[in-house]
Parts: C-alpha cells; sequence; structure tokens
C-alpha cells in the first residue's frame, strides 16, 4: 500500500539522499536488489524508472539504460513487480519516474490503482506539463499516489504557482538540457529554492548533473536533498548484473557528505 508519510519521512530531520534507476537494466531481475543496494548505501528515497522509447529529459546515460530494458521487453506491469518484491523486505519511499505515454496507455485508473496495490508512494511525469496536470491529479489523489511537481530553470515566474499546489516533494532542476554527469551545477539554484520556501513547506531536491559529494554537500546548504541518476545508472551500465557493492558504495560516499 502507498502512504504519503513515506515520502516526507526522506526529509525528516536530514538532508535527503534520492537515487535512481531504470527499471529492467541490464534485466529486470536485477532491479529490485539495486534498490535495496541503494537503501543500505544510505539513500532516503529511489525513484524508479519505466522505460521509454522517447525519454526527452533524459541523456546518453539514461537514454542507453532505456534502450537496454526495452530489448528485454520490460513492461509496466514488470516494474510494478519489481516493488512488490521490494515491498517484501523494505518500506523505503518509492516514486515511479514515467513519461506521460505508458500511464495514458495503460490507463490512469487501473495505472493508480495498481501503484496504491504495490507500495508506490508517488510519481514523477516530466513531460507532463503544468497546465495540464489535473487529468493526471485527480486520479491519482483518489488513489493516495503523489504527483511530484518539477521547477526547471525556465519556470521563474510560475514557482511559486507550482510550488503552492506541490505534493511529497519538488524536483528542481539544476541547469537546462537533459539529465547526465556534470562537472559544474549551476549555482544559481538558491533564487528557486528561496522563492520555492517562500510559499510551501513542501520539501525541495535538486537533480540534473550531480555526481560527487562536493556538489552534493553544496547543494544541500540550501535544499532539502539531492537526486542522482546519471552516476548511478552509469555504474549499472559498467558492472551490469554485478553492480549492487558498487552502488552500495557509492550512495555511501554521497551520502555521508550530506
Amino acid at each position: 500500500m502507498s502512504n504519503p508519510n513515506r515520502i516526507k519521512s526522506a526529509f525528516a530531520n536530514q538532508k535527503a539522499f534520492i537515487g535512481f534507476l531504470t527499471a529492467g537494466d541490464p534485466d529486470i531481475s536485477n532491479t529490485a536488489e539495486f534498490i535495496l543496494a541503494m537503501e543500505e548505501g544510505g539513500a532516503d528515497l529511489i525513484e524508479v524508472g519505466i522505460p521509454f522509447s522517447d525519454p526527452v529529459a533524459e541523456g546518453p546515460v539514461i537514454e542507453a539504460a532505456n534502450i537496454r530494458a526495452l530489448e528485454k521487453k520490460v513492461s509496466v506491469d514488470d516494474v510494478f513487480g519489481v516493488i512488490r518484491t521490494v515491498r517484501q523486505k523494505s518500506d523505503i519511499p518509492l516514486v515511479i519516474l514515467s513519461y506521460l505515454n505508458p500511464v495514458y496507455f495503460y490507463g490512469y485508473d487501473k495505472f493508480f490503482a495498481e501503484c496504491k496495490a504495490v507500495g508506490v508512494d508517488g510519481i514523477i511525469i516530466p513531460d507532463l506539463p503544468y497546465e495540464e496536470c489535473r487529468e493526471v491529479t485527480d486520479v491519482a489523489d483518489k488513489y493516495g499516489i503523489e504527483l511530484i511537481s518539477l521547477v526547471t530553470p525556465t519556470s521563474q515566474n510560475r514557482i511559486e504557482m507550482i510550488a503552492k499546489e506541490s505534493k511529497g516533494f519538488i524536483y528542481v532542476v539544476s541547469s537546462l538540457g537533459v539529465t547526465g554527469i556534470r562537472d559544474e551545477i549551476d549555482n544559481n539554484i538558491k533564487p528557486t529554492i528561496d522563492a520555492i520556501k517562500r510559499v510551501t513547506d513542501t520539501p525541495a531536491a535538486v537533480g540534473f548533473g550531480i555526481n560527487r559529494a562536493d556538489q552534493a554537500a553544496e547543494l544541500v546548504q540550501y535544499a532539502d536533498g539531492v537526486i542522482i541518476g546519471s552516476a548511478i545508472v552509469a555504474l549499472i551500465e559498467e558492472h551490469g548484473a554485478n553492480a549492487s557493492d558498487y552502488i552500495r558504495n557509492y550512495v555511501k560516499s554521497i551520502k555521508v557528505a550530506l
């Protein structure tokens, strides 16, 4: 069962480490193990990506992971199966990241009912415009699944409007472009965080490009958490089915800096 308090608990009295992976990469049989390895390393919340053929917000690392998973014919039901497996062993907050297309074709009501049944706590839909989110939120709310809002560097005149209606946490995109590992993170995030904090108590976590402990430590001086995806997916690409130890140690190295 989903539990809105799980997401809240990820940010309780601490800076949150949020990890991401693409379900089904390199194989669906590895995904639950990798999620649990992240938790063992100290992750506070985990985003599980549903593979999609046109992940427009993703850079080459995560795009390649999507392709590898789709080559294995990984389905939405497979992803729900992974979450069901994790829930037998863990109460860690779990958020699905999916583009709108798979959710739409699965059927909104059926999708969110299944989210609740298996223990998903929230969902991020990168290509769902704020102005069109009502058709999704009405159904997600019915099943207690929190739709996580994204705020981008181009959202300046809409930040407070988006933040006021936010649930779970706010995903603050660090820079323009797609996901990926970056040497430099835009240090102009603070005004965005300040604008969010003026209107809501919803935690704000920064993602896109973060891959080193020093970057994470700098961001959590004003953000409530950091989101790391490409660096973890790159470990999976490199080590395949044997990636668990590398994931666990990497997450640990970031978490201690927060």
